[in-house]
């Protein structure tokens, strides 16, 4: 393999995938100098070392060139989504620990703090955001205001207006939320599918940055107690309130992902390789050579009419599950190469 890549690899951008004797894709790479990146893992001198690890899984090594480096970002994470390889999914977990806010999908859905995407249990999930820790205790005020469960995913839900086979007798409530009135209870005919259904768009409505409801209602309840002399309870509620306004606190961060990476961004290329890519969202909707004629340009003009135009929908907080990976990816680039940025042009 050093023989190969020795002859054949040269220093310029480009993506690489390590095969083992099956012909399995076990690891997917990229560089700015693909013939350097791979005579590195030849030199390793440990075993534990991960470019030693993985060589002890590949009998073949093939690459392609890219127009950039930044090409080959985009490229290595579409090969990762393809083929998933195992070593990239042990050794290529994000550092930083992001955190997303994810709305079940079923009866009575609700509210979670996960680490990523995980499988196909929730249709939108509202992130990144930084602080595990502090989005639970937040999501958890949230949860409370809007009485949304917070029990078992496989808990068994039975509605108010649901018909039942066989009367099974009286329901005895199996959770403290419920009995001190911070839960609606789903699961013991506490209330109706669609009064449910009605605090869960609350909370997307929230959560969309289009409503400050569950705010208005703590901050109307703290008034309340502090005029009726309660003050503990107007501090416990001051310290809820709190807690959600660092919730919105993290929105106006996330809006920089979401709302800020919306542009078209000219990236120069490996001998002449120009490249123009149109970002939404933080998100790559379309990508073209740059323009070296007049057609070409309209084409450009045109394409991003379509894109970025007056009749694209209104911007919310939500992220599709299939987007988050390049999302993250996007907001790590322009964050590493701050410089990038000036390489962009908005779109009126």
């Amino acid at each position: 393999m050093r023989a190969i890549v020795r002859a054949g690899a040269a220093d310029r951008p480009g993506i690489y995938r390590m095969l083992s004797s099956t012909g399995e894709v076990v690891y997917v790479g990229k560089s700015k100098r693909v013939r350097t990146r791979l005579l590195s893992y030849f030199r390793c001198a440990y075993p534990e070392e991960k470019g030693a690890r993985i060589l002890r899984e590949a009998v073949a090594i093939d690459w392609e060139y890219t127009p950039s480096e930044f090409a080959a970002l985009l490229q290595e994470l579409k090969l990762i989504k393809q083929f998933r390889p195992r070593l990239n999914y042990a050794m290529k977990r994000d550092k930083t620990h992001y955190a997303f806010i994810k709305i079940t999908r079923g009866a009575a859905p609700k509210l979670m703090v996960v680490r990523g995407p995980s499988g196909e249990d929730a249709s939108v999930y509202y992130g990144p955001f930084v602080g595990a820790q502090r989005m639970e205790e937040a999501l958890r005020e949230l949860s409370d205001v809007l009485m949304l469960r917070d029990c078992r995913s496989d808990m068994k839900m039975h509605f108010s207006d649901q018909q039942e086979l066989f009367q099974l007798g009286a329901r005895t409530p199996g959770c403290i939320r419920y009995e001190i009135g911070k839960c609606l209870g789903p699961c013991v005919a506490g209330c109706s599918a669609g009064q449910y259904d009605q605090r869960v768009a609350m909370a997307r409505a929230f959560l969309d940055g289009a409503s400050d409801g569950p705010m208005e209602s703590l901050r109307k309840q703290m008034d309340d107690a502090s005029e009726q002399l309660q003050f503990e309870r107007a501090a416990s509620l001051r310290d809820k309130l709190q807690r959600l306004e660092v919730l919105r606190e993290q929105f106006g961060r996330l809006r920089f992902a979401v709302e800020q990476l919306s542009f078209v961004y000219t990236v120069k290329g490996h001998d002449g390789e120009d490249r123009v890519y149109l970002v939404k969202r933080g998100v790559v909707r379309a990508e073209l050579p740059k323009p070296r004629s007049s057609w070409q340009r309209e084409k450009l003009k045109r394409l991003a009419h379509d894109i970025f135009g007056t009749g694209s929908d209104k911007p919310a907080l939500a992220v599709p599950t299939h987007e988050i990976d390049e999302l993250l990816l996007l907001s790590s680039w322009f964050r590493r190469f701050p410089k990038e940025m000036r390489k962009t042009r908005q779109v009126s």
